[in-house]
């Protein structure tokens, strides 16, 4: 079976988002956890190292960023790994108030960070899911975007 560096995050962040009694595991724990699920080395590492840049990424998150009257222009690159639905999601999402223009520029940032060559709206949901759920005081936007997300996936529902 082939897995994407996004399926070990999805994987972490179903395993862990239930899970706030516990601390955050450190980086061994991970790994471990990784590989008695049966994640190969090279996507264990890419997952980890997609995960650092995540968590570097919170300090620019908390300073100053955009302000609220930016348009967001797609360089070729961007255009090329992220297609026009995913573009217009994100900046819906913006619209919307769940994302901030400065966390966008993070998703859009670890959005190519997954050096997958299809980028689609359901990698953009998990990654803003990811980014909104490692963010502290983001609590109401994380909600709202899990609202999105399973409401367009019923078999989420129980």
């Amino acid at each position: 079976m082939k897995e994407t560096v996004l399926d070990v995050l999805m994987y972490l962040f179903e395993s862990f988002v239930d899970s706030e009694d516990e601390p955050e595991p450190d980086r061994n724990e991970l790994r471990e956890e990784l590989e008695r699920a049966g994640f190969r080395d090279r996507e264990i590492d890419r997952a980890l190292d997609w995960l650092d840049g995540l968590n570097s990424a919170d300090a620019v998150a908390n300073g100053p960023g955009p302000g609220l009257m930016t348009v967001r222009i797609f360089d070729r690159f961007e255009q090329e790994r992220l297609d026009s639905s995913c573009r217009g999601y994100l900046l819906h999402l913006e619209q919307i108030g769940i994302l901030t223009p400065t966390q966008r520029e993070l998703v859009i940032d670890r959005l190519l960070a997954l050096d997958a060559t299809d980028i689609d709206i359901e990698q953009v949901k998990w990654v803003v899911m990811m980014l909104l759920f490692s963010q502290p005081g983001q609590e109401q936007a994380y909600a709202r975007m899990a609202d999105l997300v399973f409401a367009d996936d019923p078999g989420w529902l129980h």
